[in-house]
């Protein structure tokens, strides 16, 4: 897939106002300090286009992006950050869960793991949850530059095998570096024979009336 144009459309924090949801979406998540930011840009090719950040847990909103016309990239906040106030971090939590259960064009779920790091519970359970909402999702295994292949492939395996145990196969994976580009082409491969199946949801045009039309 060419990557001909990206574009920030809308930041928010709900779901009846985010865009008419006409067109396949893709949303991005994982741990806090993950890579997000820097692995949505690499895909576009397009430097700060989604923000990056060196303070853990600061995107707190649902921002998306318009790919090529045709498709969005959702940057949804990342989990797991502790200094943030109870309050907040259920906040945030809460319309996270209602824009994975209720988005209707939402095509996979990527969830990044930091390819450096043992499993992690707070990784597994979240895809846990999504296995059991039956939300369709892809892992994203970022950060593979900072250490040796073997490691990196060490750390994919243990992590795969710790899946096993609530599903009875492992979902898509890929192995990425922003630096290094690795993963780009898998991922954007990935994207489109995904959107060659999209058939367009049925949903209420109504509850989106009210939200503003995408700023392109």
């Amino acid at each position: 897939m060419i990557i001909k144009s990206a574009t920030f459309v809308v930041s928010n924090t709900k779901v009846s106002a985010l865009p008419i949801p006409n067109m396949p979406e893709y949303a991005f998540i994982g741990r806090s300090n993950v890579g997000k930011s820097s692995l949505i840009n690499m895909l576009v090719n397009q430097q700060g286009l989604a923000k990056t950040s060196q303070r853990p847990g600061k995107t707190q909103l649902i921002n998306h992006f318009l790919v090529n016309e045709k498709w969005f990239i959702v940057d949804l906040p990342g989990y797991g950050y502790a200094k943030v106030s109870k309050s907040s971090r259920e906040k945030w939590e809460k319309f996270i869960r209602n824009y994975l259960t209720k988005r209707e064009n939402l095509q996979c779920v990527f969830v990044l793991i930091d390819s450096r790091l043992e499993p992690q519970k707070i990784d597994l359970e979240f895809c846990s949850w999504l296995g059991e909402c039956q939300i369709p999702f892809a892992l994203v295994y970022t950060k593979a530059d900072k250490q040796s292949a073997p490691k990196t492939d060490q750390n994919v395996a243990k992590f795969n095998k710790a899946l096993l145990g609530w599903f009875e196969e492992v979902p898509p994976f890929f192995v990425t570096s922003s630096e290094k580009g690795q993963g780009r082409d898998e991922l954007l491969s990935f994207v489109h024979d995904v959107n060659q199946d999209f058939v367009m949801p049925e949903f209420d045009a109504a509850f989106y009336a009210k939200s503003a039309t995408p700023n392109l």
